[in-house]
């Protein structure tokens, strides 16, 4: 299977019966930026702030339950056959799970992804084209605020660092990972810093670096970006000052495993690393003070021999179990959660009542499990028991065209 151009994130969709965009749709560029913008000058804090939200963050389980009709963003592909038209936005009861679909904000393009600012008034995407960008949005009257070039291809992911005034993407095409200041609106400004993973030379079976995500450790001392191509978590500090990334540290899997994504345990010690390509997953140790992540051995995701291409892996809030989205099987592994997080149990495996889960996300509470399942454009909704962690699905799913991200507030 050739992993080295931009669309290979689509080609591993199409095999298994996704009709998608062929790499030369995404030639033109993304939306026209805007005017620059110069980052925000509010100063820093000794304490961390609260992360911002990214599809699959959820809130402590002692956050106030969530009442009446909640914000629910969706992520798709307008290049691809029968995609969406931009970025989908909707509501969900919170105890119900019961989804009402509204008007899509058109003009963005390939809106793959999606991030929130910590202060809930700017949506983020990332437009995944071959020229790629993000994209910022007023959430209040969805007003476009602008968009900005990654410098690479393919971007697949985007967060906001925990102090608001950064935005960081990962560069699937390009092996890159980019950061671009923001200002006191929420829009972003000219690109601060780039780096592409040049080393160590690409796994077997890959043609380049694909960096796949980029995430702030829970202290915010960190920030690590996952490349599927090179097999290497690679660990970075970002100056709050001035936006650029310093290299600290790198974590390598075994050859060929493809990690990625990475999800930290709300203590912040451990992390569950998914790796696509060999069909497994890895507990990793993580040292605040150096960034070191300490990768350790595969793990079995239930499903069975071959790839099922893992997607994302969550963990609940308070800590105690983990699911793993697996597209090619088309269900969620359930883990046990032990010893204070250093370790994975593997429980069972549900259904997902969809075709290929591509991500999969948490209401801010916890109570609420939500798969954007690609290939049949559907997202599905499940009920967490907050005791047993198993899933109870709440409903039919929902149409989405051409699911590949649900971002629940």
């Amino acid at each position: 299977m050739g992993r080295g151009d931009w669309s290979r994130r689509r080609f591993v969709a199409a095999l298994a019966g996704t009709a998608a965009a062929a790499a030369g749709c995404g030639e033109s560029p993304g939306p026209t930026a805007s005017t620059p913008t110069k980052p925000s000058t509010r100063p820093s804090t000794t304490s961390a702030p609260p992360a911002a939200r990214a599809p699959g963050a959820a809130t402590p389980s002692s956050s106030p339950a969530p009442t009446g009709p909640r914000p629910l963003h969706l992520g798709t592909y307008t290049s691809a056959e029968d995609g969406g038209t931009g970025i989908g936005f909707a509501t969900y009861d919170p105890a119900t799970g019961e989804v009402t679909v509204g008007k899509p904000l058109t003009g963005v393009t390939d809106p793959s992804y999606l991030a929130v600012h910590p202060d809930g008034r700017t949506l983020y995407a990332v437009n995944e084209r071959e020229q790629g960008a993000v994209t910022a949005v007023r959430l209040s009257d969805r007003r476009v605020l602008g968009s900005r070039g990654t410098g690479g291809g393919a971007p697949c992911h985007v967060s906001v660092h925990p102090g608001g005034r950064w935005l960081l993407s990962a560069n699937y095409g390009s092996g890159s990972v980019a950061v671009h200041p923001l200002d006191d609106s929420g829009a972003i400004g000219e690109r601060a810093d780039l780096v592409t993973h040049s080393t160590p030379e690409p796994g077997p079976g890959q043609e380049g670096p694909h960096a796949h995500q980029i995430v702030t450790s829970p202290d915010g001392g960190h920030v690590l970006a996952v490349d599927l191509g090179t097999d290497t978590v690679y660990s970075y500090r970002l100056d709050e000052r001035t936006g650029k990334l310093t290299e600290v540290s790198r974590a390598h899997t075994r050859p060929g495993a493809g990690p990625r994504h990475l999800t930290f345990h709300p203590g912040g010690r451990y992390a569950y690393l998914a790796n696509e390509v060999d069909n497994t997953v890895a507990v990793c140790a993580y040292d605040t003070k150096t960034g070191r992540l300490s990768v350790g051995g595969a793990q079995s995701t239930g499903t069975g021999s071959g790839t099922s291409y893992p997607a994302q892996i969550l963990v609940t809030p308070n800590g105690s179990y983990a699911y793993l989205a697996n597209r090619g099987h088309n269900s969620l592994t359930r883990y046990a959660v032990e010893a204070d997080g250093a370790r994975l149990r593997l429980l069972d495996t549900v259904p997902v009542s969809g075709d290929f889960p591509r991500q999969i996300a948490f209401s801010p509470d916890g109570a609420l499990l939500f798969a954007a399942n690609q290939r049949s454009s559907t997202v599905s909704v499940f009920r967490v028991d907050a005791d047993s962690g198993e899933l109870r699905l709440a409903g039919k799913p929902f149409a989405s065209p051409v699911a590949v991200c649900a971002l629940p507030l």
